[in-house]
């Protein structure tokens, strides 16, 4: 018995991602002292709080938070109209820039501490039967958790 190793429960090191609805997405939006960043890219949503002087408010990135921004960085912009989980009609260059900002940036440098419910859910809050992320378009789930 002295050779098996001890089993001991050990909570997790990070808080555990959660679901989030638009609303609740928006409260994270770098204009409340004290409450974390959120930004959401290809429904998975980072804590960009560290990023502060790039995401905070009044900074130039701050239009891009408390939100699904995907198609505003896959295209580089910031216009309003940008600010969408919308990846429709992105060229086959406006793709590759999310992939590679996605996977070289967020993912890199930032936690991932939820994902979108637009993701899983049907627009009643019903689960999507037919979600898979593998078949998402330009989506890979593989190395997330």
């Amino acid at each position: 018995a002295a050779a098996e190793p001890e089993l001991r429960f050990r909570p997790p090191a990070e808080a555990p991602v959660r679901l989030f609805t638009e609303p609740e997405l928006a409260r994270y939006d770098g204009h409340q002292e004290g409450q974390p960043i959120y930004l959401a890219v290809k429904g998975v949503v980072f804590d960009v709080t560290s990023g502060k002087e790039f995401y905070g408010k009044g900074a130039p990135y701050n239009a891009l938070v408390g939100k699904d921004s995907t198609r505003g960085v896959a295209k580089m912009s910031l216009d309003p109209a940008d600010l969408t989980h919308d990846t429709t009609g992105l060229t086959e260059e406006e793709l590759k820039s999310l992939d590679d900002i996605f996977n070289n940036v967020y993912k890199a440098k930032y936690p991932i501490v939820g994902y979108t419910s637009r993701r899983i859910l049907n627009e009643d809050g019903s689960p999507n039967l037919d979600f898979k992320p593998e078949d998402q378009p330009h989506f890979s789930i593989k190395d997330e958790f």
